[in-house]
């Protein structure tokens, strides 16, 4: 946190503006500022100061406005063994009709027990720990700092289970992402197709938590028109 603190002063300096900080994303009081796409009016609900996810059915929420560079904070807690959930980061936020699901970069959030209830042929993968996975979704292309075929996985396990919550930094700058689990950075991915669009809430399955959704915009960068997703009404 110093080291963003001192990078943050610096663009201050530089700029002659104020130092960049947080907004709530979230008010805690009602879905203001988010969209839905694709799911049902009562997939997503408010209820002391959390937004609530039935995870029924598969699509996602995005966010109003599109967002370039920024750090996001979210907080998150599964409450279903092996729950699957996610954010959708620099997306167009429009569903694949097969997959209910948009493009984008996937930030990863799996409960525990995912790969203890997903094994094949009655084995457990080799690497058990799949949540803060990050990954380009329908078509957007990453360059893995960690890779796991097409995705880059977290090289430690820092999630805590079902019933706990999870604090997740995103840092989103000139499409490369830094993911902080836990108060620790342990992913990321580089050289984006795609760096500027929608944040996406995913609904996939199983019911999950959000809370303290908070977002820092930093100063836009050099993105050509190609990399930005296309404005929605």
């Amino acid at each position: 946190m110093k080291l963003l603190a001192s990078f943050l002063l610096g663009i201050s300096v530089l700029t002659g503006g104020a130092v960049p900080e947080f907004r709530d994303l979230f008010n805690g009081v009602d879905l203001t500022g988010w969209i839905n796409v694709n799911t049902a009016k009562d997939t997503w609900s408010v209820r002391n100061g959390e937004l609530i996810c039935s995870g029924h059915p598969i699509g996602v929420m995005r966010s109003a406005k599109q967002y370039e560079n920024f750090v996001l904070h979210v907080e998150w807690m599964h409450t279903e063994p092996g729950g699957n959930s996610g954010v959708f980061v620099w997306s167009s936020a429009r569903p694949n009709p097969t997959s209910r699901l948009p493009d984008g970069v996937e930030v990863q959030m799996l409960e525990l027990e995912w790969p203890n209830l997903h094994k094949k042929d009655g084995v457990t993968p080799p690497i058990a720990y799949v949540h803060g996975e990050l990954f380009g979704v329908n078509g957007v292309k990453t360059v893995p700092d960690n890779p796991r075929g097409e995705r880059s996985m977290s090289v430690e396990n820092r999630c805590k289970g079902r019933g706990e919550w999870n604090t997740y930094d995103v840092v989103a700058v000139d499409g490369v992402i830094k993911l902080s689990v836990n108060g620790k950075f342990v992913n990321g991915i580089s050289r984006t197709s795609q760096k500027k669009g929608y944040l996406c809430l995913e609904s996939e399955g199983a019911k999950i938590h959000f809370r303290n959704i908070k977002i820092m915009e930093l100063p836009g960068g050099v993105t050509l028109p190609e990399q930005v997703a296309a404005e929605l009404p």
